[in-house]
């Protein structure tokens, strides 16, 4: 199997209520990279089983926030004829690989992993296994498809370079085999990440100090994918800021993380830089600045809410689309998992 030079794998967890900050963080991009690379966009549906179900909504749920995602995808302009859309639950390689995974990773590397501390919180013994070991197949995500980019938030760079690890300590430990079998000094690539763009975290509209979330019990602290136009209007003009007019440069945005949110918001929708924004409303009181930064809001995300809603209300349509991608994805996959089980050393 040759390596690829240009490939790009992400995925979005099906958990419900998709807001800006998932567009903004990673949907948007997923669009931008489609003209300079293959695109391979996933819904992990399996990574959103690790949690409980309070978070990610029982089987009831999941197939209507599985489509959600898609429709999202598709909405935002992610062209799953060109690229490949798929739900991970549908390509059995990706477990199978992150078993193998969890055997080459180290309990060490696992353990300093922070989002696991974070997402189980103060009672870690009843976190599942899965949560624990979750990194190990989002490397093997990643490295099924040997995926030479990634795009990440700041958060998800820990997990890129445990992924990095793994390959590379993969690499070593069959590195007689892997040679033997024609595919040179390595088999898996030492991915790389993509963090671009003025907004890689989008916070709270109630809180700067704290990350946009669904969990958040505050509707009016995110905006949703499927918000209608006086929605978003009505959030961001209920947008906690502080007394002070907007500063003429970034320098000045230091200790006031709610002016930094929303600059770095309008800056992300408007396709420009901070300094830009700044340049415009440098001086100028919030009064003047929302309305502007909701227009802006209300111009790029209704056309996207609007698509997504037609979407859902074809969910076979949504279905086909997942369907047609898991099988291009399987025909990736299971090439890569040969190749893996004649390194391994497994008998087939």
């Amino acid at each position: 199997m040759s390596q690829p030079s240009n490939r790009v794998f992400s995925g979005v967890q099906p958990t419900g209520n998709l807001h800006l900050g998932n567009y903004l963080g990673a949907i948007q991009k997923f669009v931008a990279l489609q003209d300079s690379h293959e695109c391979i966009y996933c819904v992990v549906d399996l990574h959103a089983i690790t949690q409980p179900f309070s978070v990610w909504g029982g089987p009831e749920k999941l197939p209507g926030y599985t489509r959600e995602v898609t429709a999202a995808y598709i909405a935002s302009g992610i062209d799953a004829e060109r690229h490949i859309v798929f739900n991970q639950s549908q390509v059995a390689e990706h477990a199978e690989l992150a078993w193998i995974f969890n055997c080459v990773a180290r309990m060490g590397w696992m353990n300093r992993m922070t989002q696991f501390k974070e997402k189980a919180g103060k009672d870690r013994e009843k976190a599942s296994v899965g949560l624990f070991s979750y990194p190990a197949l989002m490397a093997a995500d990643i490295l099924l498809y040997r995926a030479t980019h990634v795009p990440v938030g700041d958060d998800q760079k820990q997990h890129l370079e445990l992924t990095r690890d793994i390959a590379a300590k993969f690499n070593n430990d069959f590195a007689d085999q892997i040679s033997k079998l024609g595919h040179g000094d390595e088999y898996f690539p030492m991915t790389e990440p993509l963090i671009e763009g003025p907004a890689t975290r989008v916070m709270s509209l109630r809180d700067g100090t704290k990350k946009m979330s669904k969990s958040d019990p505050s509707d009016l602290s995110r905006i949703n994918l499927t918000d209608s136009a006086d929605d978003i209007a009505k959030k961001i003009r209920k947008a906690k800021t502080d007394p002070e007019p907007l500063p003429e440069s970034e320098e000045g945005l230091k200790d006031r993380p709610e002016a930094e949110n929303l600059v770095g918001l309008y800056a992300a929708l408007a396709g420009c830089s901070r300094e830009s924004v700044l340049a415009d409303f440098g001086g100028k009181q919030f009064a003047e600045f929302k309305p502007a930064l909701a227009d802006v809001a209300v111009e790029k995300l209704t056309p996207i809410s609007g698509r997504m809603r037609e979407l859902l209300d074809n969910p076979d349509h949504v279905d086909s689309i997942l369907q047609d991608g898991a099988q291009r994805a399987r025909s990736i996959a299971g090439q890569t998992m040969r190749e893996v089980r004649d390194i391994v050393g497994f008998l087939s």
